[in-house]
């Protein structure tokens, strides 16, 4: 099925923007797993919006109700089921007839012959990363009880960019430090830059995008599997089933078009009796197999699609161009709030990936 993901560590999400309910079903978390409810919010609260200026109005609670798979303060072995209340949604807003650019409405119309939910892009929404985060918010505590952690930053937004991971260490408290904030940079001075480009843009009807930088620590070398069945392919599976993701690169990504073989090339070494590599530009995969070094990717966020500029379109009732101008509450840069469903999904594929493994 199409909205299952995962071999060993599953996750089925369903709803729709502005149905009742949206939730997901959890498979493969073991039987006697506790789990740290204040941390899950936490990490739920990073997603959700908040009062910036650039942030959408709809501000659901992302309250979250278990269901299934848990009692008595620990996970049973069978299927956790978490459900999340809409309660903001305002329908109005949308015109069914319309097809608005850059989302996908045209597409699922054409998909689901005209059935598909429009209200808010349904099933297609962002809001459908609220279950997401929370099954890597279940992830990562139990990644966390094996050393592994992840830690993710706006790397750029428009034109302006933040410093650069280092590739061969990424600190816990490192980590710790930018999830703890609102507009996780390394280099805080930044982030007015970044919030100039985010208000222009919506003081003329706009939106911007920009990209992510996420990685995972602490992995031991050995997980993945040639050809079909990469890390980068298994994480990159995942990664664009976000909405807005547009690319992704490992590593040194791009930048291997302008280097030599001998720059590429990270070289072996040998530190505290472990093989460990002296630079990373492969982020952490060689052969489609992890090396245990970190784990490092970047994520391209497109421009959020729902803008007041009017852009030409088809009215799918009709059959005839029309002029749109899209209403309602949205962001005007979803970036920020998008790390932290990146960072999720980084920790879903790294847990089904242990699982594989046995580990």
């Amino acid at each position: 099925m199409s909205s299952i993901w995962g071999r060993h560590f599953t996750i089925d999400i369903f709803g729709e923007s502005h149905g009742p309910k949206i939730g997901a079903v959890i498979n493969g978390l073991h039987p006697g797993t506790e789990l740290d409810f204040p941390q899950i919010r936490a990490f739920l609260d990073r997603r959700r919006a908040g009062s910036e200026a650039w942030s959408t109005k709809r501000h659901e609670a992302d309250d979250f109700e278990i269901v299934s798979g848990y009692a008595n303060g620990f996970s049973t072995g069978t299927p956790l089921c978490v459900l999340f209340h809409n309660n903001a949604q305002r329908s109005s807003d949308y015109d069914e007839r319309l097809n608005r650019p850059g989302h996908a409405d045209y597409t699922g119309y054409v998909r689901y012959n005209g059935f598909n939910d429009p209200r808010g892009g349904g099933h297609f929404s962002g809001r459908l990363t609220a279950p997401l985060v929370f099954a890597g918010a279940v992830a990562a505590q139990v990644l966390s009880k094996k050393s592994i952690y992840a830690a993710t930053h706006i790397r750029r937004i428009a034109d302006v960019e933040d410093a650069a991971f280092d590739l061969t260490s990424i600190t816990h408290q490192q980590a710790q430090s930018l999830a703890a904030m609102r507009f996780p940079l390394i280099d805080e001075a930044k982030r007015a830059a970044m919030e100039t480009q985010i208000k222009q843009a919506a003081a003329e009807g706009d939106s911007v995008g920009g990209i992510v930088e996420c990685a995972v620590c602490g992995l031991p070398a050995g997980l993945g599997s040639p050809m079909f069945d990469t890390a980068e392919s298994r994480l990159a599976s995942l990664l664009f089933a976000i909405p807005a993701v547009k690319g992704i690169s490992f590593g040194s990504g791009f930048g291997f078009a302008q280097m030599r073989g001998s720059e590429a090339n990270d070289a072996y070494a040998v530190k505290d009796g472990k093989i460990v590599t002296e630079t990373n530009h492969n982020g952490g995969i060689l052969g489609g197999i992890t090396s245990g070094m970190p784990v490092v990717f970047e994520a391209v966020i497109k421009p959020t699609p729902s803008i007041s500029k009017p852009q030409q379109t088809v009215n799918l009732k009709t059959i005839t161009q029309e002029t749109a101008s899209v209403k309602g509450r949205h962001d005007a840069c979803i970036v920020p709030r998008a790390a932290a469903v990146i960072e999720a999904a980084a920790n879903v594929c790294m847990l089904d990936l242990m699982t594989e493994r046995g580990l």
